[in-house]
């Protein structure tokens, strides 16, 4: 394969990656974010005690994953999905460390080793790094359209 081919298929490669990855990102919060009204005692256990009521943040969370999920799939929101969904991945991990500092269980008794905590806040940061790259792509995007 000629050098030129190469660059054509990896330019091909990243633009195809560059267009699922927001939207496979953006349903899953979508689907995440339906959970925590169909099933709000999931989440209930591993809000901070500190925080207050327990529904009240998981069904304001879930609200905001349903928005930052329709953020990430709509091209012209992207930027903006981007940039707020990495905000909301830091604001939610207190309730993540939460359950890891005091072992807890979520609402169908699943809890992590502390492997998996390891696991869990590993896939955040990755998922946080992700959502700004989405949306610095979009600025780079519309910089080179002027």
């Amino acid at each position: 394969m000629k050098p030129e081919a190469k660059k054509t298929a990896a330019s091909k490669a990243l633009k195809i990656i560059g267009y699922v990855v927001p939207i496979a990102l953006g349903l899953f919060f979508l689907k995440v974010g339906i959970m925590h009204f169909t099933d709000p005692e999931w989440f209930e256990p591993i809000v901070p005690k500190i925080a207050g009521s327990a529904r009240f943040w998981v069904l304001i969370s879930g609200a905001a994953e349903i928005i930052l999920g329709i953020g990430l799939i709509i091209p012209q929101l992207r930027k903006w999905g981007g940039y707020g969904t990495a905000v909301f991945l830091i604001l939610v991990y207190p309730a993540n460390l939460n359950m890891w500092i005091n072992d807890l269980k979520l609402g169908d008794g699943t809890s992590l080793s502390p492997t998996g905590h390891i696991i869990r806040l590993l896939l955040q940061i990755t998922a946080i790094v992700i959502c700004i790259r989405i949306a610095r792509k979009q600025d780079i995007e519309k910089n080179i359209q002027r």
